[in-house]
């Protein structure tokens, strides 16, 4: 064997080992977790594998990958007529991911761009079945609407569209000035409002205080009447007990030194009433008495 021969023989080695190696690059594939590999043998699909370690058979069998990861899709504004014919621009987002790797690779070429062009038909029927206030103030149906529509039509390529959000509607330059004078004039009318219930509760709230100050004054004065009365009450039980215990001696000496304190006035004339003859027996009974027992 000859050099030449020998440097054939090493370049072959060579070129077998580097086939070997591509075909193991071919054959061996690794899926991960949330990827799938969908086999074509001889052009037929022949079903999805993975994930993890998945050998095809070289010139023979092919795959394409899918990602069943949860996807979105972004839709740019489009131009949409209410009920009440009034333009308006929407955009928003939808949210999908593939439940069948098959379907999603044999039943449709370009899920995105078919998904978007169902969103917007679909958006606009939806949006041309309601009022612009509606549309304004339904976000959360007209997501729902969607959804459902475009969850129906993509069921069949293998995708489910889990959510379908709108970012933003802007209705014409003169809806939107005419929506900010609202929104300004709403706003004074709440401030109107609120400061009118605030002048509402103060002067409640003051009645309420004027109410029960008077009512604790009144309380306070029955009060004092009622002590007041119960003292008079009390002076005058000690008056009668104390007036039970004279005599009529005693009041004889209360007109005797009544009589005293007359007679050193400087007065030359008194005047007695006829009762007075009466007030002064106790006493003369009282002498006679005091008389009777000295000359005893």
């Amino acid at each position: 064997m000859n050099a030449q021969t020998a440097t054939l023989l090493s370049c072959s080695g060579v070129f077998l080992v580097l086939f070997a190696i591509m075909l193991f690059a071919m054959a061996i594939k690794i899926v991960r977790e949330y990827q799938r590999l969908v086999v074509f043998r001889l052009g037929k699909c022949v079903g999805a594998r993975g994930p993890g370690l998945v050998f095809l058979v070289p010139f023979i069998e092919t795959a394409q990958w899918v990602d069943l990861r949860e996807q979105f899709l972004e839709v740019p504004a489009q131009s949409t007529i209410t009920r009440d014919n009034a333009n308006i621009s929407v955009d928003f987002l939808i949210y999908w991911k593939v439940v069948d790797p098959v379907a999603s690779v044999v039943q449709v070429g370009n899920f995105a761009g078919a998904s978007q062009g169902i969103a917007t038909t679909t958006l606009r029927a939806v949006i041309g079945d309601i009022m612009l206030d509606d549309v304004l103030a339904q976000r959360e149906h007209i997501n729902t609407v969607l959804r459902t529509k475009l969850d129906e039509v993509t069921g069949r390529w293998g995708n489910k569209v889990t959510a379908v959000e709108i970012r933003e509607i802007l209705p014409p330059r003169e809806i939107q000035e005419a929506m900010t004078r609202q929104m300004s004039a709403e706003r004074t009318r709440r401030a109107v409002v609120t400061e009118a219930e605030g002048k509402k509760q103060a002067t409640v709230t003051v009645a309420e205080g004027d109410k029960q100050s008077a009512i604790l004054r009144a309380e306070g004065e029955k009060q004092a009447r009622i002590l007041a009365a119960q003292g008079y009450s009390q002076a005058l039980e000690q008056i009668f007990s104390a007036a039970k215990g004279i005599d009529a001696k005693t009041m004889s000496l209360q007109y005797l030194e009544t009589l005293k304190a007359l007679g050193a006035s400087p007065a030359t004339k008194f005047i007695f009433p006829a009762e007075f003859t009466n007030l002064l027996k106790p006493f003369i009974g009282y002498a006679a008495e005091t008389a009777g027992e000295s000359k005893g």
